[in-house]
């Protein structure tokens, strides 16, 4: 049985469930039809990606949605609404990029590798929650689109997260067409790493999941910060990151007992704390 917690803020909608299979937790968007990322949503993915950071019994994160739209991203109607505010919503505007800002490196800081599971569509601030995620598998009828400048609206903040995930060409055309890509062509992209028949996702990303946490928790965690840490740096910076990152992993318990056991032809015992 999962431990359940349901993350709720107050205002419409916004809740988050959360279950605990460890050493995996799953995260769900559960606002359908849309899981559209409002203020409220936000705030409650926010308060369950504040929690995971400080649980060392979590070794994989898997980010998942009920309904057929993964995440429409932020909530037009709500953001509409405050065009009557004195400012003529400019300090709501600011205040939901932000929160998306935040909620998007929550997810790259957390130790724990993030999957996103992925069963429909994934579209601006939707597809920037996929591309923010460490890895990514979806169905093959899931789709993908950054589709703003269809309404006046260029994609900018999820532009970040996309041209870090996609090849920049690629990414270049979602952003500039608006057009929505299907699984075969989101993982072309480079957006997406796996697909799934729908009637599987659950079992394959669980499988996936499991195999990943079975891994040195020290290795995973000091591997995923210094993957963060090097991208972008000129190449001699970047090996500066990963030959300090090497010699403190060779420090660690887990890589003398990994390195041990694999000298002498066991399964390592790693250091669960």
């Amino acid at each position: 049985m999962a431990d359940v917690v349901e993350f709720r803020k107050e205002g419409a909608g916004g809740l988050v469930r959360v279950e605990r299979f460890e050493p995996v937790l799953r995260i769900t968007l559960s606002n359908p039809p849309a899981n559209a990322l409002s203020i409220a949503t936000m705030e409650a993915l926010g308060d369950a990606l504040d929690a995971v950071a400080v649980d060392d019994a979590i070794r994989i994160v898997v980010l998942s949605s009920t309904g057929k739209v993964f995440s429409a991203g932020h909530d037009l109607k709500e953001m509409t609404a405050h065009r009557g505010d004195a400012d003529g919503g400019r300090a709501f505007f600011e205040k939901t990029m932000r929160m998306a800002a935040d909620i998007m490196l929550k997810i790259q800081a957390l130790p724990q590798p993030v999957v996103a599971e992925i069963d429909g569509l994934a579209t601006a601030a939707g597809c920037q929650l996929v591309a923010s995620c460490d890895l990514a598998i979806c169905t093959d009828t899931s789709t993908f689109c950054t589709p703003g400048v269809n309404i006046g609206l260029f994609c900018s903040t999820p532009m970040v997260a996309v041209v870090r995930a996609a090849h920049p060409k690629q990414a270049m055309e979602m952003l500039l067409t608006g057009e929505t890509i299907d699984a075969s062509t989101a993982k072309d992209f480079g957006l997406i790493n796996r697909i799934v028949p729908q009637q599987y996702l659950r079992q394959v990303v669980d499988k996936y999941a499991a195999v990943i946490a079975a891994k040195s928790p020290q290795a995973l965690r000091i591997g995923k910060a210094a993957i963060r840490a090097q991208a972008g740096l000129p190449i001699a910076n970047a090996y500066d990151v990963a030959i300090t990152t090497m010699v403190e992993n060779m420090l660690m318990d887990d890589a003398k007992e990994g390195i041990g056991a694999f000298l002498s032809k066991r399964m390592p015992e790693w250091d669960r704390k």
